[in-house]
């Protein structure tokens, strides 16, 4: 090969060498304008885990937490048991059964329909009767 030759193969090298190294600059600059900030990232995850969690919060325990006061506590304690989340009296064994249920959201839901029972029919206090056929799906 001459001398010739071998100037024109490494003019040529050097043009591809710089081609690339133009190349390279380019992506690593548009990879450093999106580089998202750690600690953003961060910030994100944990608003969204804390919005998730008390979404999940509320949808498996939606009732208050809210006690009557004064007088109004003594006289609840003197009515007797009510149904949990409601204020419709019930029974020491309905309270019970209902207890014996596994699955919190299905005891939710049972102690739900009992109650709605309860209020249509006007019924003053739930007894074991009267929650059997009103639990019946």
């Amino acid at each position: 090969m001459t001398d010739q030759g071998l100037d024109q193969r490494l003019a040529a090298l050097e043009a591809r060498l710089g081609r690339l190294e133009g190349l390279l600059a380019r992506v690593t600059d548009t990879l450093e304008r999106s580089a998202p900030d750690p600690e953003a990232v961060k910030r994100g995850i944990q608003e969204w885990v804390t919005e998730y969690v008390s979404v999940r919060l509320q949808q498996l325990v939606p009732e208050t937490c809210e006690h009557p006061a004064g007088e109004a506590a003594a006289a609840a304690t003197a009515r007797g048991p009510v149904l949990p989340g409601t204020g419709i009296r019930c029974t020491e064994e309905v309270l019970h059964r209902l207890g014996r249920i596994p699955i919190p959201f299905v005891r939710q839901m049972v102690t739900q329909r009992v109650a709605e029972t309860a209020r249509a029919e006007q019924v003053a206090l739930v007894d074991v009767t009267f929650f059997e056929r009103a639990a019946t799906f």
